[in-house]
């Protein structure tokens, strides 16, 4: 896991630990110290701790005039024994919405499993977006996490989409994508 790196391609466009908006601004990152580990396996230094002990992020962009982040994500999404999903509500998804981000593209191709607790911080999160006429999607979950996901109903508060060449697309093509197929999908 630990040659794992968040997705870089776009660093020339953002940079989150530069963006005076960004939860992440001002942090400091190791090349070659590997301090934080999922499950006693060390992970690359780029991803970002949000508080939660197996579950890491990086935000790869962020575009704040049309209101959209696309978040990178490892590791296990543990609402059961670890409540992920109202730490990063709290401490990532809230300080986005706060500057008017209101569309979120998860990134979740590494998300090795999902154990589910309650849906509120779910439909809290949905509620607001929806709101607003956002959206969230979770990008590429992997077929085993998607069954545990769909178990407990979050694919009708966080929708599943594939797109498994999603590292071609520079980020407003992608976001446009995925705008474009929820809208069509609607109307």
């Amino acid at each position: 896991m630990h040659d794992i790196e968040p997705f870089y391609n776009w660093r020339h466009i953002y940079i989150a630990e530069e963006d005076r908006r960004s939860p992440f601004f001002g942090r400091a990152y190791s090349e070659f110290e590997f301090s934080q580990t999922v499950y006693n396996y060390y992970i690359h230094p780029q991803w970002d701790d949000f508080g939660s002990r197996t579950l890491y992020l990086k935000i790869i962009y962020v575009d704040y005039e049309l209101h959209f982040a696309i978040i990178e994500m490892i590791g296990e999404w543990n609402d059961a024994i670890e409540n992920d999903i109202m730490t990063l509500k709290r401490e990532v998804i809230e300080k986005l919405f706060d500057e008017k981000i209101f569309k979120f593209i998860l990134i979740t191709e590494n998300i090795l499993n999902f154990h589910s607790g309650d849906k509120d911080y779910y439909e809290e999160w949905y509620e607001e977006v929806s709101d607003e006429s956002g959206w969230i999607i979770a990008l590429n979950m992997p077929s085993q996490t998607q069954y545990d996901f769909k178990k407990k109903k979050l694919h009708y508060l966080i929708e599943l989409m594939d797109i498994p060449e999603w590292r071609t697309y520079k980020p407003y093509h992608l976001f446009k994508k995925i705008d474009d197929a929820l809208v069509n999908r609607l109307a």
